[in-house]
């Protein structure tokens, strides 16, 4: 075990995205082989698995147990509570406003703002604004948000189709700018073929080959799409189309307005992440940029975690390095001795890890044993962010900023209860 003080990081910019940075440092080829030889397994369950995993006449299976020994890359939030990764539906009646309500998220996210309370993590945005020309987007950006903008928000008014030439062009742009977090297409209609007849399985055909690639990539793509006049007893039924553009994506969005002249309008949300929300929301007449009046429930908080906030103790600013065992892990934190619990519970929150303290986690299996790292990451960049406008990197959060982790005292002196372990 040993902690160490670095002036240098190797790492890279940490993004606020929940997850491991996709920037990582390139090791030598001395490291890589190291690593490489560690990790590799000569047993025969491993080639086995190595056969199996290539021949499609067996299911590539995992058990429970493998399945917490993984650490894998955290599904990260573009905004808090409202977008992740993966493919969004917006979809309201024609000539509602869903049009300025995707410029102000675009905007938001490229400038690394909040909206409307809601914690935004910053990066490039790519709008297709394929309704518009560059005219009309000129006048309505700078009447929402002034002249004075950012080189990562990326606008086009022409694009190709689903499953042409659509896919290579938001590869190319995403090799170009790999700090792309969202991509924004108005409308979906605009991108897929043209038919008379749509299915269920095109619908979810189509919303799957863009999943993909937002899943390989590992950022979100919101549709703007429309809604049918006929009244439905699910809101979301009111989508345009079969029940295979909401079954295929990771989540909606639905606006309603009462009346069409109204400046105030209702937005559902469902997600497979996140529990359903209703926010009611103002458009201001003089700058058309849409405000919060409320929401129907409070959007919903994950409680602090007691292990983090004590590994954010270990790993801090003046301690930036630890190294170890599992066992010395446990040691060092305080803890009974249950390191392969530990170890678990690390695997799974180690995005929520980086996100919230800037502490960045590696687990590794060697052939003297397993190998934790921690590394404080915040201290990467010292010239900051470059997915955010303002150029700077957001702080993590510290353990004030989180929600309050419960505490035990003992003898006048305050810790960290680990019942999670218990």
């Amino acid at each position: 075990m040993s902690i160490t003080k670095e002036t240098t990081a190797r790492n890279p910019s940490v993004g606020a995205d929940g997850g491991q940075s996709s920037k990582t440092y390139t090791p030598s080829i001395a490291e890589t082989d190291a690593e490489f030889n560690d990790d590799f397994s000569d047993s025969p369950d491993f080639f086995q698995k190595l056969q199996r995993a290539q021949d499609p006449d067996f299911l590539n299976t995992v058990s429970y147990n493998e399945l917490m020994e993984e650490t894998l890359p955290s599904r990260r939030a573009v905004i808090d509570g409202l977008l992740g990764t993966g493919v969004y539906l917006l979809a309201g009646a024609p000539k509602i406003g869903k049009s300025f309500l995707v410029a102000q998220i675009a905007y938001r996210v490229s400038t690394g703002t909040d909206l409307w309370g809601y914690r935004v993590h910053g990066g490039t945005v790519l709008y297709l604004a394929l309704e518009d020309d560059k005219k009309r987007l000129q006048e309505r950006m700078a009447r929402m948000f002034g002249v004075e903008g950012c080189d990562n928000l990326h606008f086009a008014t022409h694009a190709g189709q689903v499953g042409q030439n659509l896919d290579k062009q938001l590869k190319n742009f995403l090799a170009e700018h790999p700090d792309t977090v969202l991509v924004i297409v108005d409308t979906l209609q605009k991108v897929r073929e043209m038919t008379t007849e749509y299915s269920y399985a095109s619908d979810y055909d189509v919303i799957s080959s863009l999943k993909q690639l937002a899943d390989s990539y590992n950022i979100c793509i919101l549709l703007v799409h429309h809604t049918r006049k006929q009244p439905a007893g699910d809101s979301f039924e009111m989508i345009s189309g079969t029940t295979g553009l909401l079954g295929g994506s990771d989540g909606a969005l639905l606006m309603k307005k009462e009346n069409r002249t109204d400046l105030t309008a209702t937005l559902e949300l469902v997600s497979r992440d996140q529990p359903e929300q209703k926010l009611y929301i103002t458009k201001n007449p003089e700058s058309l940029v849409w405000e919060l009046d409320h929401s129907e429930t409070e959007p919903w908080k994950e409680s602090s975690d007691p292990i983090l906030v004590a590994v954010a103790k270990l790993v801090t600013a003046q301690t930036p390095r630890w190294e170890g065992t599992p066992t010395e892990l446990v040691t060092a934190l305080g803890l009974p001795d249950q390191s392969n619990r530990l170890t678990r519970h690390l695997n799974v929150k180690a995005g929520r890890l980086l996100e919230e303290f800037g502490i960045a986690y590696e687990n590794k299996a060697r052939h003297t044993g397993r190998r934790i790292t921690l590394r404080y990451a915040a201290e990467i960049s010292p010239q900051g962010d470059p997915r955010r406008c303002d150029g700077k990197t957001p702080p993590p959060k510290t353990s004030s900023q989180s929600s309050q982790p419960s505490r035990i005292v003992a003898d006048g002196e305050e810790a960290v209860d680990f019942g999670l372990l218990e």
